[in-house]
């Protein structure tokens, strides 16, 4: 039964969405914050994407960041240059190892 619920809410989102979309009387007479709902999404989706963006470059740099720390990989072609003291440090773990 819970499924049907959901067809329901469906449909009942949609044709609301339908009627709202196209019919300018109904936006007019619907109540103040009703009518800015859609402006308000919007900003929320602006704001979110930008937060989600700035965490992102923030990740990046922090990934970036341990790269060069332990010198792993070829990541020149990120922007980060190497690490001179990389390649010594996996002679003595290959020396260590034997």
């Amino acid at each position: 039964m819970a499924s049907w619920g959901r067809v329901v809410t469906g449909v009942v989102i949609g044709v609301a969405g339908t009627i709202y979309a196209t019919n300018e009387d109904v936006r007019k007479n619907l109540p103040k914050a009703a009518r800015d709902l859609p402006d308000n999404l919007r900003r929320r989706y602006r704001s979110a994407v930008a937060a989600a963006r700035e965490a992102s470059a923030r990740r990046r740099e922090e990934i970036l960041h341990d790269l060069e720390e332990h010198g792993g990989g070829n990541h020149t072609a990120r922007g980060v240059k190497p690490d001179p003291n990389a390649g010594d440090a996996l002679m003595d773990a290959s020396e260590e190892d034997t």
